[in-house]
């Protein structure tokens, strides 16, 4: 298995994502946290918490994740469906589009970019 992508770690760690990605980077904190025989990645993970965009210490934690993986086969798969999840939540992933159409336009026209944006019930105009 490939290392975690740091720039991931980093994202995630930093609160990139919102909601989705502080979830996936609990949901790493949990995998990671199962008991084991070998490194677990723990002190890596704490130390990336604690100055998320340390890029060395998202190396080590990406180092850590890779050796469990390697020795734990189950762990590795666990941590690929984990990591094909994250990347969604990634900045950078995914496109934005704006696009003004259907006739002619005077003044100024309010554009308000970003991505996976939600509107709920109680927030429609």
């Amino acid at each position: 298995m490939d290392p975690v992508a740091v720039g991931l770690l980093t994202e995630l760690a930093a609160g990139v994502g919102g909601d989705g990605g502080r979830q996936a980077w609990e949901a790493l904190g949990a995998l990671v946290r199962r008991p084991t025989g070998v490194g677990s990645g723990e002190a890596e993970l704490v130390a990336l918490e604690r100055a998320p965009g340390d890029v060395a210490r998202a190396h080590a934690l990406s180092t850590a994740l890779a050796v469990r993986a390697a020795l734990q086969p189950e762990f590795g798969a666990e941590l690929l469906r984990w990591q094909e999840q994250a990347r969604s939540f990634r900045t950078g992933e995914g496109s934005v589009r704006n696009e003004i159409s259907g006739g002619t336009f005077d003044g100024t026209v309010s554009i308000h970019q970003g991505r996976d944006f939600y509107i709920g019930p109680d927030q429609r105009q």
